[in-house]
Order: structure tokens, then C-alpha cells, then sequence
């Protein structure tokens, strides 16, 4: 049986190292996918990942189980780290270089991903949030709103939203008399 989050961490606090690898294991992936969706750079989302265990260990961790669940402290620091990351300017990731053995559809089908990705970018804060959440990580909108700190309402309007300006962004990429469907998950 899986023990809760939040008693990882108070066994972490009291120096149990398992309790941290279990927690670590646990939490990690999902907050380098959430922060690699919002910043669009794998160094940044590791980074940021790392950055939230090294709060959540530090001696000034401001968790308070009485106003949420850890998994939301967790992903509320990774926005705020992602927000501190987007004030400084762009993230930058290195260029990919194409392979030989690379053809057109390949080379087609990878330009749609980068201007599905640089539109993700480009949608405000919110909005890049409930599509990370709920259509990239497939989160049900109750613990989207968990995570996002709103209400489930909230988390579906802006996901509304958000579809409705992607598929504005994409529309570039729709062939002569086809459409392109936006839905990321």
C-alpha cells in the first residue's frame, strides 16, 4: 500500500532517507514533465524538478499540511520556479542536428511538434497550465484544479480557452481543405 505524500514527508523531515527516495520517485518525473511542457527546455525541467526536492529538504520549507496536499506545494513551487525561470528572458535549448537518415515526413512531422510546442509557449500562464495538466499529463480536471489552486470550473473555461487559441496559432499548419484537430492528450 502506497503511504500518503504527505507522511513521506514528515519521515523525511525525521531523516528517513527511504521515505525521500520513495517520495523522489514517486513526484519527480511528473514535475520534470510539468516543467518541461511550461518552459519548453529539458535542462530547465530538470533543473526545476531538482529545485522543488531542494525546498522541499531545506530547513525553511514552508509546507503546511493544513492548507493542501504536498503534490500541490510541489507543483506550486515548480510554477513559481518556471514564472522566476520566464521573468529572465527566453529559455534556450540547443539545436537538434537532423540526421542523415532523416526524410520529409519525419523532418514535417517534427516542425508540427516545435510549433505545437512554441504555441504552448506562447499561451498566457493560465491557460499553458490547464493544457499542461489536462491535456499533456492527462490529469482529470479535479486534480488539475487541486494542483492549480482553483476551481474545477475555472480549470475548464481556461482550457477552452486555450484550445481555442492553439488552434488559432496553428492554423498555418492545417493542409489546403483539411482541418487540424487540437487536442494535445
Amino acid at each position: 500500500m502506497n503511504r500518503p505524500d504527505e507522511e513521506l514527508y514528515r519521515l523525511m523531515k525525521k531523516g528517513d532517507s527511504s521515505a525521500f527516495a520513495e517520495l523522489y520517485d514517486r513526484r519527480e518525473g511528473g514535475l520534470f514533465r510539468y516543467a518541461l511542457h511550461m518552459t519548453g527546455s529539458a535542462a530547465a525541467a530538470e533543473e526545476i524538478a531538482h529545485d522543488v526536492f531542494l525546498q522541499l529538504m531545506s530547513a525553511t520549507c514552508r509546507f503546511d499540511e493544513g492548507r493542501g496536499s504536498l503534490e500541490g506545494w510541489m507543483f506550486g513551487v515548480a510554477r513559481n520556479l518556471v514564472r522566476a525561470l520566464r521573468r529572465k528572458g527566453p529559455v534556450e535549448e540547443p539545436v537538434d542536428q537532423a540526421c542523415e537518415h532523416d526524410i520529409l515526413g519525419e523532418l514535417i512531422d517534427g516542425e508540427k511538434v516545435r510549433a505545437l510546442r512554441g504555441a504552448i509557449q506562447e499561451l498566457p500562464e493560465p491557460y499553458r497550465d490547464a493544457v499542461v495538466l489536462c491535456d499533456i499529463e492527462e490529469r482529470n480536471y479535479d486534480e488539475a484544479a487541486r494542483l492549480m489552486g482553483c476551481p474545477v470550473g475555472t480549470v475548464r473555461s481556461r482550457l477552452h480557452r486555450a484550445r481555442a487559441l492553439l488552434a488559432g496559432k496553428l492554423k498555418r499548419l492545417r493542409p489546403a481543405g483539411r482541418t487540424l484537430q487540437v487536442v494535445v492528450g
